[in-house]
This record gives structure tokens, C-alpha cells and sequence, in this order.
């Protein structure tokens, strides 16, 4: 909402909405966005009050936008480049009514703002009174301990190792994956019990009491009540701990830790008496057990097939064996648990009351999320909520919105990071862009470990992530609470206003999607999983338009027209059809952050030079044409990001390096630039086309580059690779049918300093010669059809930074090197695929453990 507000500021709005309006506004919200709601189980009556007014703000301000807008464009008079000057509306829409209604949103909001002072106060006074019942989590509930037997020893080994000084030791996962299990089990074993003379334990929570913690390791130290302790001070009981604990080896059990504040308000009464003590922290938190241990964390992964399946046959049955008909739908339903052994043990006690029928399971089998998250009086949902509660209230939107992708989604993080900037989630920051913003949020909820890292990247980034099915299901249940988003066929209509997103799942009918379009005509975000052609919504005020995804096949197709009457939109992306040109009223679309085209081949852009706030502009598929841009409608567009499969033959390529000054990303397919090494911000550039060997110049800014063509070869010199070697900031090269001079590529000293990903394909070169200290952090390595390539050189696998090398239709000879290597070093991974032929049978017999050959039938 805050960068909504920022966009607001710079609109094209006339004096019916004073900027001074717009910034009373800001400065309210900005307020209510600290709110912390003391509700914890249903939807905030307040909570509503404040969404609805951020709501009514909205359509106010950008009614009053789209109206101006559409005159202009009626009259045949608009030119966004007067308006972003600072030139004046027409008259007819400067009434007062704009004006009027956004003074009334203002005084609701103070109303609310006032309301939600006093109710922060009241729950700022109930969590300091809150007492944490200091062993109660651990303690609470027996454990059934499947699975953890490499992670047991491994803890045990930290607590006996030997090590004389005080050691933290961190265990870090997510709500429900075995932390306090492992602890209990480990703690209870009697190895431990007589290796330390003290063992205690206590559960810290959120809103931790120090003086309860303190209270609690105290009496079970020296094994006196509660109640005889009771008169003593915070203080008082921190030095008779310590006293306690001086001079002998003692285990200290914290569960359940959320801050490094309580961590530094206990830590000072544990001796360090140099004789091998340890404190054992449970945390969801990652960034938290690296404060307490930058050397060592214990990250809980989740149960494999083998031990889910133990896990829950022991939850249903104890010692007895599964029945034999049940045993394929009872396999279903672990799987579909994801190797969360919370969700395998909560379903587990649920069947275990049931009738032991196929029936009873497979009902169970088709709804299973939801169904643990109900069972057992939301036993399951509370532990997981714990997590959500606990988020900032800037996180809280951010986590939600991975509800909107559907179950079991790995989603793009490139994605899902302009659809955090586009929906207005984040707050602006001073010299950071919205983009770092977004990555920085992600990154936050991976270290709460409410996402999940699905795949990283080439490089080492976060590529895709996903959530588990439980979170998933928290994320929908919530924000069918909220009205944050409305699922088709899963979510109550809550009313005209409630709904701002619009989820279109697949295995919807067509009849469902156009009642629930024509119910929500002021929903502003429609994210589309059906693959059924679905009309576009009528909705003036229309945001976001998630209708394409590069990672699924099939795409909704429109025509450019239809899609451009959404003046207020700020991101789309579509198919198209029936087009070959971008049409000019692209221009009216004031603050679009966003445009994603899926065409089959190539339509002209000649009138994309007059969007200010454009940040991306991508092509899928076919080409997307840039032309010069035509006289008074052009603007130097500082917020444009990403180009995408645009070609340059048609354009100026010396005019346009001046007109994206701030490129990050760029894509071409045909042209070149000559300049390229002005673009001083450009990160990463993929050129596929002719001219590939005509570019000699590089940014240094460059960390990512792909050169190739897609038809015929071309020389890459030892100029070119000089040149491409001595880029400092280069994690990432692909070169694609590169014909190497002479066949042969020798690199030298202090080339690649930060080169992490090569990968050569269809490339014409015999003779590789290189040395370990020439890529020295290189970690992947893939060849492709390289079949004139005579070996891969011995000095790559003395490389310490490298992890991989993967190899798909390479000669013998090249696979052959690339055994001896493995041979020698048995810590890295090799993946080999061939072509399925006489020759290439007999290479099956090289694989082992670290090698891995497959034979691809082609």
C-alpha cells in the first residue's frame, strides 16, 4: 500500500487531489501498517476496518486517475508527457468530488487510527504480564522418534566431542519438523544424563518472562520447587543459577527460541567453566542460530519415504503391521504429508480413531492439508500459525500471496518478485529499489523457514521456492479471513469491496468464473491457473493480470486492444493473437511496472518510449521489435529493468543505450549494440543472433553473459575471450556454437575471478588447455555436444570450489577424462547422458556413486 501511495504522488492527477491529501494519508497509514493485532484465532474486526479503508482510499484516488484519463483519451487531446510535466488537466474533471471523498477516507482512518492506539496499548500491557510456562512445549505431548538416528548421534557427538569451551548448539527448521523431538530424545538418553552433571530445560516461546526461565532451570538444577523460589528477583535467581552451575559440566535445553534478545538476557548466567558445557537452542529462526553459532547449526530436513512411512505405520497401528489394502492409499496420504512429521503424526491419530476402511482413507487421501489442519482441535494449524503471528506486519501480505500459486508450486522467484512490487506490498526505501525490497522479504522468510528453497540458481541464488502443503493451506485459510484473496470455489463471497484478488484455480468451469467475474467488479488482481479460456474481467481499476507463466505450457491469448483499456494496470502478463504491432495506447497506461507478452513471432514496438514507470518488458516466444521513438513522445526511462527478446535491426542502437540508462537485464535477438560497455548497470545480457561475434566490448558490471546463435556457428577469437575473461564480476557464461579459433581455447592467470557457472554447447573446440588457479571459484561445469572435444583437462579437478560436471552427448574421449577425474576426486558429482548407440553402450559400466550415467533413447 505504501508504494502505492508513492505512486500517487507522481500520477496524473489534477488539484482535485491535493498532494498534501495524499501524504495526511500516508503518514495515517504508515501508522496503521505497525498495528499488531491482539487477535489470534479469527479475523480483526480492526484489522478489516483498516483494510477497508486503505481500500476506499484506492478506489477514490485511482477512479479519479482512470476517469482523467479516459477523457483524454476521449477528446483525442491526452499526452502523458504534459501530464508528467506538470501540465494541466482539463476542467470538466477538477471538480470536488475526488477531493471530498478522499477527506471523508481520512477521517475514517483517524477514527481507526485512534482505535488501534489504545488497543496496542492494551496489548503491549498484556504481553509484558504474559508468563511463559517455562517447560510445558517440552514436556507436553509424547513423541513417537522415527528417522532421526543420523541426527541423534550427530547432536550427541556436539555434546561429548570433547571440546572444552562453552558451545551453543543450534537445531533450525520449520514448525512441525522434529526440533523439540530431537532435543527430548537426545537430552533423555542415558549417555547423556551421566555425562553432564546437570541437565535442564526450558521453553522460551515469544513472549518470553526471563524471570519464569530463570525461575525454571534454577529449580530443576537444584532440584528445589518453584513455589521456594518464588520470592526471589530476576537478579536473585540469575546469580544463584550461575553460582549453581560454576564449576560443573552442564547441559542446558532452551526450546523454542525466537529472538536473540532472550538469548542475551540468560546467556550471562551460564558459566563458561571450560569443561565441556553445551546449550542446546531449538529455533525456526536460520538467521537466529547464526547469531548464537557462526560455525555450526543443525538444519532438520525432512523424513524420507522410508521413515514417513515408519513414522506414521507406528502413529496408526504401534507395532502392528498396515493392513494390505490399505497400504497404497495410506502411502498416498504420507505423500501427500511432504515428510512433515507433525502433519504425518496429526493424521496418523486421526485414522487411528477412524474406521479402518478404504473408504474412511481415501476420504482423508483427497483433502489431506486441510484435513490435518482440522484435526485434532487445529492442534497442527496452531503450531504452524505460531510461525505467521510472530511475522512483521510488512512480511505478512508477502507470505500470504504464496497461497495465490497452487499446491505443491515451485514459483519462479524473478516472478513472484515483480508481483510483490506490482501489488504495492512494499514499503519504499530510500536508494534501494522495490526489486532488492522484494528479494530481501523472500530471503527473510526462508530464514523463518516458512518457504522453502525448491532450486537454486546457476550462481547460487534462490531460484524457485515453494511452500509446504500446511503452510500453503495456513496461507489460504487466513486470507479467506482477511478477504486478502478470493479462491474460486474455495473462499465465501465476503462482498463488493472485500475482494481486491481474484484466484482462478484450475478445474473451474467456465459458468464459475464468469458469476464470480461479474460478483467482484472492483477486484483489482486476477491470477490465472485455468487452462480454460477465461473472458477478462470487467474491472476498470484492474491491477495485476497474471494470465501467462513461462514455466507452464498453454497461455491465455487476447487481443492488445482489449488488454490496454486497463489504463490502471501495473502488471500484465498474456498471449496475445491477432497482432503485429504494439498499439499506441500503451501509453495510457499510466504506472505500469510490468509487461509479459507470449507471441508465436514478432510484432513491432514503436510506442513503448512514453512509459516512465515501466520496469520490465519481456517477449516469450517470438520477437519483439524496438523502433526509434517518434518525436514528443519520449522519455528517458530511468525504471526500466529488464529487455527481453528484443530485436535491434529496425532501431538506432546509438540513440537507445541513452534511453534505458538503468538496464539490468538484457535479451536481444537480432542487431547489435556497439556500445554495450556503456550500459554501467547492466548485469546480465544473452545475445542470440548473427552478430554474436560483433560485440568485442563488455560492462564490468556484467555478471551473467550467453552468446550463441541458434542456426550456424561463429569464431570467437582470443580477443573476444580476453576480453570476456578479464570481466571481474562474471559468475555466469554460456556460449553456444562458438567456433574456437583453431579448435583450441588456452586461458590464462587471473582471468574468471568470479566465474562459478561454464557452460560450452554445440561448440566447434578440440584442445582445452587450462589450469586450476584460472577459474578459481568455478562450482558447475557443463559441456554439450561437444563431440571434437578430445578431453576435459585434468586440472579442472583440482579446482576447490567445484561441485559438478555434467555432460549430455560428449564424445567418448571426453567422457572417459571426466571418469579419471572422478577417480580422483570422489567429492564431486558427475551426471552423463548419451546418445543411445553401439559406442556409447559399453560407457554404462564407468558408473558409480558419484557418476552417473543415463542413455537418453532420444
Amino acid at each position: 500500500m505504501m508504494s502505492r501511495l508513492k505512486s500517487w504522488t507522481s500520477s496524473p492527477t489534477d488539484n482535485a487531489i491535493s498532494k498534501s491529501s495524499l501524504l495526511w494519508g500516508w503518514a495515517g497509514l504508515e501508522f496503521l501498517e505497525t498495528y499488531r493485532s491482539p487477535v489470534a484465532d479469527e479475523a480483526d474486526p480492526l484489522e478489516m476496518r483498516i483494510a477497508d479503508a486503505t481500500y476506499a482510499a484506492e478506489d477514490v484516488i485511482e477512479s479519479h486517475i482512470v476517469d482523467m484519463i479516459k477523457l483524454h483519451q476521449s477528446t483525442s487531446i491526452y499526452r502523458m508527457t504534459k501530464i508528467y510535466s506538470g501540465g494541466k488537466a482539463s476542467t470538466s474533471v477538477g471538480s470536488n468530488k475526488p477531493h471530498q471523498g478522499l477527506q471523508k477516507v481520512i477521517k475514517n482512518m483517524a477514527l481507526v487510527k485512534k482505535e488501534a492506539m489504545k488497543i496496542t496499548g492494551v496489548v503491549v500491557e498484556a504481553q509484558l504480564q504474559r508468563s511463559v510456562s517455562a517447560s510445558a512445549g517440552f514436556s507436553s505431548r509424547s513423541s513417537i522418534v522415527v528417522g532421526f538416528d543420523d541426527v541423534s548421534l550427530e547432536i550427541m557427538d556436539k555434546l561429548t566431542n570433547g571440546q572444552r569451551n562453552l558451545q551453543v548448539i543450534p537445531i533450525v527448521g520449520m514448525g512441525g519438523i522434529g526440533k523439540t523431538t530431537l532435543a527430548k530424545h537426545v537430552y533423555a538418553q542415558p549417555l547423556i544424563q551421566q555425562h553432564f552433571d546437570i541437565c535442564a530445560h526450558a521453553t522460551i516461546s515469544q513472549n518470553f518472562d526471563t524471570r519464569e526461565i530463570l525461575c525454571e532451570l534454577l529449580s530443576q538444577a537444584n532440584k528445589r520447587s518453584k513455589e521456594e523460589l518464588s520470592n526471589m528477583s530476576e537478579a536473585e535467581l540469575g546469580l544463584a543459577l550461575h553460582k549453581y552451575l560454576f564449576r560443573r559440566r552442564f547441559l542446558i535445553v532452551m526450546d523454542d527460541m525466537w529472538s536473540v534478545d532472550a538469548w542475551d538476557e540468560i546467556q550471562r548466567f551460564f558459566p563458561n567453566n571450560g569443561n565441556g558445557s553445551r546449550v542446546v537452542v531449538t529455533t525456526r529462526q536460520s538467521k537466529l542460530s547464526s547469531q548464537l553459532n557462526n560455525n555450526y547449526c543443525l538444519p532438520m530436513k525432512f523424513l524420507d519415504e522410508v521413515s514417513c512411512w515408519d513414522l506414521f505405520s507406528k502413529s496408526v497401528f504401534g507395532e502392528e503391521t498396515c493392513p494390505l489394502e490399505l497400504e497404497e492409499t495410506g502411502k498416498k496420504i504420507v505423500e501427500n504429508c511432504r515428510g512433515l512429521p507433525l502433519a504425518i503424526v496429526v493424521v496418523g491419530g486421526l485414522l487411528k480413531k477412524m474406521e479402518q476402511t478404504k473408504g474412511c482413507w481415501e476420504s482423508i487421501r483427497k483433502n489431506s492439508s486441510s484435513v490435518v489442519n482440522s484435526a485434532d482441535e487445529e492442534f497442527c494449524l496452531k503450531i504452524l500459525k505460531i510461525s505467521y503471528n510472530h511475522l512483521p506486519v510488512y512480511l505478512k501480505p508477502c507470505f500470504l500471496y504464496m497461497g495465490v500459486f497452487e499446491e505443491g508450486r515451485a514459483v519462479r522467484v524473478s516472478t513472484l518478485v515483480k508481483l510483490l512490487v506490482s501489488e504495492g506490498f512494499l514499503k519504499p526505501i530510500t536508494d534501494k529499489s522495490l526489486e532488492t525490497t522484494a528479494k530481501e522479504y523472500l530471503n527473510e522468510l526462508v530464514d523463518r523457514n516458512l518457504i522453502l528453497v525448491h532450486e537454486l540458481g546457476s550462481t547460487g541464488n534462490i531460484k524457485f521456492c515453494k511452500l509446504h502443503d500446511l503452510l500453503r493451506d495456513l496461507c489460504c485459510r487466513e486470507a479467506g479471513k482477511q478477504g486478502f484473496y478470493n479462491v474460486i470455489g474455495q473462499h465465501k463471497f465476503q462482498g463488493l469491496n472485500r475482494q481486491r484478488c481474484v484466484v482462478i484455480p484450475g478445474g473451474i468451469s467456465k459458468e464459475e468464473v464468469h458469476d464470480a467475474l461479474r460478483s467482484m467488479p472492483l477486484a483489482r488482481s486476477f491470477v490465472f491457473h485455468s487452462e480454460e479460456v477465461v473472458p477478462l474481467p470487467d474491472s476498470e481499476l484492474l491491477r495485476t493480470l497474471k494470465a501467462y507463466d513461462r514455466d507452464r505450457s498453454g497461455s491465455h491469448h487476447y487481443l492488445l486492444d482489449d488488454l490496454f483499456e486497463f489504463v490502471n494496470s501495473r502488471y500484465l502478463a498474456v498471449g496475445v493473437h491477432g497482432v503485429s504491432k504494439i498499439p499506441y495506447s500503451v501509453n495510457f497506461l499510466w504506472n505500469l511496472h510490468t509487461l509479459i507478452i507470449f507471441h508465436s513471432t514478432w510484432v513491432d514496438a514503436p510506442y513503448v518510449w512514453g512509459m516512465p514507470q515501466l520496469r520490465h518488458l519481456e517477449f516469450h516466444k517470438g520477437d519483439l521489435y524496438l523502433h526509434d521513438p517518434t518525436n514528443g513522445n519520449t522519455v528517458i526511462m530511468i525504471k526500466l529493468q529488464t529487455l527481453k527478446r528484443v530485436n535491434l535491426s529496425v532501431c538506432s542502437r546509438d540513440t537507445l543505450t541513452s534511453l534505458i540508462p538503468n538496464i539490468k537485464k538484457l535479451e536481444v535477438t537480432g542487431g547489435y549494440l556497439p556500445n554495450l560497455s556503456s550500459m554501467k548497470k547492466l548485469e546480465s545480457y544473452r545475445y542470440w543472433g548473427y552478430y554474436a561475434m560483433l560485440v568485442f566490448t563488455f560492462p564490468y558490471s556484467l555478471k551473467k553473459l550467453s552468446l550463441g546463435s541458434d542456426t550456424s556457428h561463429w569464431e570467437v577469437n582470443e580477443e573476444m575471450l580476453e576480453k570476456i575473461g578479464a570481466l571481474p564480476l562474471l559468475q555466469k557464461l554460456k556460449l553456444e556454437r562458438a567456433e574456437f579459433q583453431e579448435g583450441m581455447w588456452q586461458t590464462r592467470e587471473e582471468e574468471f575471478p568470479s566465474l562459478k557457472f561454464l557452460e560450452l554447447k554445440w561448440c566447434l573446440l578440440k584442445s582445452w588447455m587450462t589450469e586450476s588457479s584460472h577459474f578459481p571459484l568455478l562450482e558447475k561445469l557443463h559441456l554439450y555436444g561437444l563431440r571434437q572435444l578430445e578431453e576435459i583437462p585434468c586440472e579442472i579437478g583440482e579446482i576447490s570450489t567445484l561441485q559438478s560436471i555434467h555432460l549430455e552427448y560428449c564424445s567418448e574421449s571426453v567422457v572417459e577424462s571426466a571418469k579419471a577425474i572422478a577417480e580422483e576426486q570422489e567429492e564431486l558429482q558427475f551426471r552423463v547422458v548419451l546418445l543411445k548407440t553401439n559406442q556409447n553402450l559399453p560407457l554404462r559400466s564407468l558408473a558409480s556413486p558419484n557418476f552417473l550415467v543415463e542413455i537418453d533413447d532420444f
